[in-house]
């Protein structure tokens, strides 16, 4: 039986990796899964519904909690984040606390507790924009938004627990991902539950900006991946099934809630803006990493399943 915790593990991505433990990643073996959230305004009880769990209140930069919570567990996956990078543009004070100082506590803590595997996951913001080609692990970090140096602080401390302490954590680096559950601040979510409603919806800019999508259900399963064969130090970048500008995706979208382009509203570009991301996951590939979930396919049910959870959303 392998002990899990998950911080984090009532947001979006962490919630679906909890339900996968307790079904496709994890059921060989089983495990017992202790989720610690603070419960921040997208963080929901309610998205661990029906799943197994020891839910703990709580905020990784609690030492004295953390101190409690953490020993006796076989992995700890940190999904613990501010994550909105234009909300990191209205006040990064929180970005830092959380996503830096956040991260170095729980270190330490895994540390103390003699933690035999943690993850922390990342993203492909901290790279910054790239015209062409893709990111390897190898890149240096250029991150331009407040959230996204807020998660690169955190990926070299993470690297540096592994060197200087000899602590057993890996870091994994996704793209944009989608599907069930994601509060609707992002945008698939807000686009989607904007246009069933009648509303419009804002595209920065020209809508040239190009993002690599993934299904949080593959995004799951590269983590699992890294968890099981991630080495100490180690970055893994987990790509996604489909690069789209936001213009293209817009249009996707609007085919699939039956709306036309009198829908959308272009409004003034956010600061600093990344262009592209793009990666390259052939190191995570080499381990045995397949995506299963193509992007039409993907998106077709995440549009479907917003569209009949009316009252999860509406909340």
């Amino acid at each position: 039986m392998t002990r899990v915790l998950v911080t984090g593990g009532a947001g979006f991505i962490g919630s679906h990796f909890v339900h996968n433990l307790h079904g496709s990643l994890a059921s060989e073996s089983g495990v017992t899964v202790t989720v610690l959230d603070k419960l921040t305004y997208a963080g929901n009880r309610a998205n661990l519904e029906g799943v197994p769990h020891q839910f703990v209140h709580g905020d990784i930069c609690d030492a004295e909690l953390l101190g409690r919570v953490v020993p006796g567990h076989d992995l700890v996956v940190n999904f613990a984040a501010e994550s909105h990078v234009d909300r990191s543009i209205e006040g990064a004070a929180e970005f830092m606390r959380t996503n830096v100082l956040g991260t170095q506590t729980l270190l330490q803590a895994c540390l103390e507790a003699e933690v035999p595997k943690v993850v922390q996951v990342s993203t492909d913001e901290v790279y910054g924009s790239i015209d062409v080609g893709s990111w390897d692990e190898a890149a240096p970090l250029r991150p331009r938004s407040p959230y996204a140096a807020s998660k690169a602080g955190g990926d070299l401390i993470a690297r540096a627990y592994a060197i200087t302490h000899g602590l057993n954590v890996s870091i994994t680096r996704c793209g944009n991902n989608y599907g069930p559950r994601q509060y609707p601040e992002k945008v698939i979510p807000l686009f989607v539950t904007n246009l069933l409603r009648g509303r419009k919806v804002p595209l920065y800019g020209d809508g040239g900006n190009i993002r690599d999508w993934i299904h949080v259900e593959d995004h799951c399963a590269g983590i699992w991946l890294v968890a099981e064969k991630g080495e100490p130090g180690e970055v893994y970048n987990i790509a996604g099934t489909a690069e789209l500008s936001n213009k293209e995706l817009t249009g996707l979208l609007l085919e699939a809630c039956g709306r036309d382009w009198d829908a959308v509203e272009y409004v003034e570009d956010r600061k600093g803006h990344d262009r592209r991301y793009s990666l390259d996951d052939s190191k995570l590939r080499a381990l045995g990493y397949r995506p299963e979930i193509s992007f039409e396919k993907g998106l077709k049910d995440t549009v479907r399943w917003y569209a009949e959870h009316c009252d999860w959303w509406a909340a």
